[in-house]
């Protein structure tokens, strides 16, 4: 996805293709390395973690934020962290293609068409006049909006510090709370920054509001929504069903209740993953790099 051949005479490359499950296997895996990129959000790096890299002089992670490096801890230990452009517009064609994948059964039609099953055995759900429901009009969920409008759907939106100049210059309505957000919404799409304020967000309660013809999609981060809330409310068929791009533990283990599931449609952490975005990442992770090396460090995060 990149040119390294630019650091070849300094810098020797390894890439770690396999998962790397706990903070005492990842400091073994790490120990020798001077310089780390990391993808995204992926990977913690606690102050404990870091106390464990003394040779580490460069963290690299792709993307403009993250949460899951301690950026003061960092400064301590001497370790600069840098980031790299990300493009939004990935997350928001795949909450489309779990939105639309939902609603017209594709997964279900699919496996019986190549199995030899029944032909044409469910009923779509319109999309054209239905609400769509946004939590978070940021980066991603503006341009969510702007595909539901295409659509014809009636968008609203709602956080806790939306204003409606915001909502008005995006062409949607504010919705005066959350309860009324989720319980007029056909379609609830999660687009929320991780905090203290949000994780959780969506519990039983919540859940609760979603009318039993909904449908709820994720592609934002899984804390935001109480994942055994969501499961209980599947498995009774609460609501018509979910898409999920990302969970609390990735990958996400073989015999976890989510794999079998009903109603949900899953995909393994992919809202960022396209050809642009990778060479966007780790082009710039080269550029970084050589930034360091140059005693100019680029893109520093914190």
């Amino acid at each position: 996805m990149a040119d390294w051949s630019s650091l070849s005479d300094r810098v020797e490359v390894v890439g770690f293709t396999e998962h790397i499950g706990t903070e005492d296997e990842l400091a073994e895996a790490l120990a020798g390395f001077d310089i780390v990129v990391t993808l995204r959000e992926r990977v913690p790096f606690p102050a404990s973690l870091l106390a464990r890299l003394p040779r580490l002089r460069l963290l690299v992670a792709t993307g403009t934020r993250n949460s899951v490096i301690d950026l003061a801890a960092a400064e301590r230990y001497g370790v600069t962290v840098c980031g790299t452009a990300s493009s939004p517009t990935p997350p928001v064609e795949l909450a489309w293609a779990l939105i639309l994948g939902l609603a017209r059964g594709v997964v279900a039609e699919n496996t019986a068409l190549r199995g030899g099953g029944p032909w044409q055995s469910t009923l779509g759900a319109d999309l054209h006049g239905r609400r769509l429901g946004l939590l978070g009009l940021g980066k991603v969920g503006s341009r969510m909006a702007r595909v539901g409008l295409a659509f014809g759907m009636e968008v609203v939106a709602w956080s806790r510090n939306l204003t409606r100049e915001r909502t008005d210059a995006a062409g949607v309505a504010l919705a005066a709370s959350l309860e009324e957000l989720l319980s007029t919404s056909d379609v609830v799409s999660v687009h929320l920054a991780l905090s203290d304020r949000t994780r959780g967000l969506l519990g039983a309660r919540e859940l609760a509001w979603l009318k039993p013809t909904a449908y709820l999609v994720n592609t934002s981060r899984a804390a935001i929504v109480d994942q055994e809330a969501l499961i209980d409310v599947l498995e009774r068929g609460a609501i018509a069903g979910a898409g999920l791009d990302v969970f609390e533990t990735e990958p996400l283990p073989a015999d976890h209740p989510l794999r079998s599931t009903p109603c949900l449609l899953a995909t393994p952490h992919l809202g960022y993953v396209t050809e642009g975005n990778y060479r966007r990442y780790y082009g710039d992770a080269v550029e970084d790099i050589e930034a360091f090396l140059a005693g100019s460090p680029i893109r520093r995060l914190g």
